[in-house]
């Protein structure tokens, strides 16, 4: 909770500071890769610095976490804190970077603000940060404690087993672990990172959902390649869809992710569009593995039939469940596609049964719509849940 003195002050000076957000926070990762070049390298995703999505989702938590304290004081916002930590511990984060991040952006609050950040705005705001920095860091500790791993330890060497072309851009990799051991227990809809050295030396990270269940010896991942953009986006998908083949040891985190699957007998609905799939896809998985008599409605949209990752996977494990519905919807269905509606994803018009727990996983865009629709037909806010595969633009949203 924020101090009684603190927040008069950043109530204040909160429209202020968010209006220049976006410039301290550009300032502040200037600042930090010039004084620890290998971050850029070998931690943060070089194509997200370009495109400046990392600078906007940096920016945005701060701004959100403030507003939180200042309009909810008497609660956290968990599920920015959560989705945040899960990430941080995905890369290997550890508790003295975040001092690192202190003094940097903290540096660049004063150049950008100037005389504005008098000590009584400044300490207000390093309470601010540090409530943020102490919440998310007893989350990760907790985290690498349940992965049975110490800080910032997260890796493992990982073979590829088998390499399957699910469509032109996307392919599947089953991973196992060089040291023969099972490759562990995760949480269905959870994801790992990757961390694959490329030409120019750089060890750069990405993430990927667990395409199957958990409980195998085995892993699977499931990677579309990025071609938009310029510059360095997507180097690790065309580096895995070029390079990677049965035999090749990659270098994997342990499983993370808060979008999981919860337990009980409730309604769910998974819905998704491209490559977001994949963590349905597990989640699918086990439920049919399971046997589980729950209503499972399955909502996914792509480009075309030919785009659709796993497609005929999705089906079976469908029709495998008492109670499953599968929708699909395809922006060119082609005379070739299984029973589908053209256009974009809407439920709107479904049959949703009360109690209904949904998921979504997709692009922005996708995710948006089809949360304005399950809020409009009545769904409570906390029982839509969301995984975003890149830097979090969607802060403050749930």
């Amino acid at each position: 909770m924020l101090s009684e003195q603190s927040t008069p002050v950043v109530r204040a000076t909160l429209p202020a500071v968010g209006a220049a957000i976006g410039e301290i926070t550009r300032l502040f990762y200037a600042k930090l890769f010039d004084d620890r070049p290998e971050l850029l390298r070998d931690l943060f995703n070089r194509g997200n610095q370009a495109n400046g999505e990392q600078q906007k989702a940096l920016a945005g938590s701060i701004a959100a976490f403030a507003g939180m304290l200042l309009e909810h004081p008497e609660s956290r916002p968990d599920a920015m804190l959560a989705r945040i930590s899960h990430k941080h511990a995905s890369l290997g984060i550890t508790s003295d970077q975040y001092k690192l991040v202190h003094r940097h952006l903290f540096s660049a609050i004063g150049d950008v603000l100037g005389a504005a950040v008098t000590p009584e705005v400044a300490a207000a705001w390093e309470e601010v940060y540090w409530l943020m920095a102490n919440a998310l860091i007893a989350r990760e500790a907790q985290l690498y404690q349940g992965a049975r791993t110490a800080e910032g330890e997260t890796w493992r060497q990982m073979e590829i087993v088998e390499r399957r072309e699910e469509t032109p851009d996307a392919v599947s990799f089953v991973l196992r672990r060089t040291d023969g051991r099972p490759a562990g227990s995760f949480r269905p809809g959870q994801y790992v990172s990757v961390q694959v050295e490329l030409p120019d030396g750089a060890r750069q990270i990405r993430q990927y959902s667990l395409s199957r269940a958990p409980g195998g010896p085995q892993w699977r991942i499931t990677v579309k390649r990025v071609r938009d953009g310029a510059g360095p986006e997507g180097e690790v998908s065309s580096w895995l869809h070029g390079h990677a083949r049965a035999g090749d040891v990659l270098t994997v985190s342990a499983p993370f992710g808060d979008l999981v699957l919860p337990e009980g007998d409730g309604p769910l609905l998974l819905a998704s569009a491209g490559i977001g799939t994949t963590p349905m896809l597990s989640m699918l998985d086990h439920l049919a593995a399971q046997g589980t008599a729950r209503s499972v409605i399955v909502v996914h949209a792509d480009r075309t039939p030919a785009d659709h990752a796993h497609r005929g996977e999705q089906r079976r494990l469908v029709q495998a469940l008492p109670d499953g519905r599968l929708h699909l919807w395809y922006e060119e269905p082609g005379e070739s596609a299984p029973p589908a509606r053209a256009g974009r994803a809407d439920v709107s018009a479904l049959d949703l049964p009360e109690g209904l727990t949904a998921y979504l996983c997709g692009p922005l865009p996708f995710m948006r719509a089809i949360r304005g629709d399950l809020l409009r037909r009545g769904l409570p806010a906390q029982a839509v849940h969301y995984e975003v595969f890149g830097p979090d633009l969607w802060l403050g949203g749930e």
